[in-house]
């Protein structure tokens, strides 16, 4: 990785270059965020069908986004290091992915039981199985989705010129919320039905 002059370095935090850069990305990701609504809107009858289901909502995007926050910030600072090589042999990339699999495994495992216990009280129960299999399946499709963002969000921004640490995480989590809504969605659908 070639070094940045300080002039370089330095132009990279003024205000016309973190605007010119990041201004477009945020204008696009947020005309994209407008999309989950939309979905939300179209698939309105499933999730009032099974109220329970809307616990699961905000808090499944929340999570896809923070393994894949976790996973890009991870990537930026082995790449500033200049630890970071994009070579599926590299141990330490493969063990990042494993332990965000793991948290991911862990953290929708007790979300479903968790929605379950809300959804006891303040809806119509679902089905303890039926609940758990939507977070776990959803979930477990949303990180490796979240991976697969970290990574290429990190790639391309490596390659275009562009510091990671400003793009990725924006990315990733935007992208995150919509397919989140999407992958409960379809994975609900399929359950239930």
């Amino acid at each position: 990785m070639a070094s940045a002059g300080p002039d370089d370095s330095l132009g990279s935090w003024s205000i016309r270059h973190i605007v010119g850069t990041m201004f477009p990305i945020l204008l696009v990701l947020s005309v994209l965020e407008m999309g989950s609504g939309y979905i939300l809107e179209e698939l309105k009858e499933t999730y009032l069908a099974n109220p329970t289901l809307l616990v699961l909502v905000p808090v499944m995007i929340g999570m896809g986004g923070n393994l894949g926050a976790i996973l890009s910030s991870r990537l930026s600072t082995r790449l500033h290091l200049g630890l970071l090589e994009f070579d599926p042999r590299d141990e330490v990339l493969w063990t990042n992915i494993l332990a965000i699999l793991a948290l991911a495994a862990t953290i929708f495992s007790a979300l479903g039981v968790a929605a379950w216990a809300v959804g006891r009280v303040i809806a119509e129960p679902m089905a303890l199985r039926d609940l758990v299999l939507i977070s776990i399946v959803s979930g477990m499709l949303l990180a490796v989705i979240a991976i697969v963002l970290s990574l290429v969000a990190t790639y391309v921004s490596y390659t275009r010129g562009l510091d990671p640490d400003d793009t990725t995480i924006p990315v990733v989590t935007n992208v995150c919320d919509i397919l989140g809504v999407i992958v409960l969605s379809g994975v609900a659908i399929v359950v239930l039905n």
